[in-house]
């Protein structure tokens, strides 16, 4: 996984966690962890045909 992609995918799994924590888990978290989740399962794809 390339190194940028794996941090926004990180990053973006953090932001919509962050929100449920707080007690917000609106529509708006929820899309932000599965973003990042689908960013994260293309990047492992990706490496797996790369190897």
């Amino acid at each position: 996984m390339s190194g940028t992609e794996k941090t926004k995918a990180h990053a973006e799994q953090a932001k919509g966690k962050t929100k449920e924590a707080m007690g917000r888990m609106t529509a708006e978290g929820h899309a932000d962890q599965a973003k990042g989740n689908a960013r994260h399962a293309k990047e492992d794809i990706k490496d797996t045909f790369r190897h």
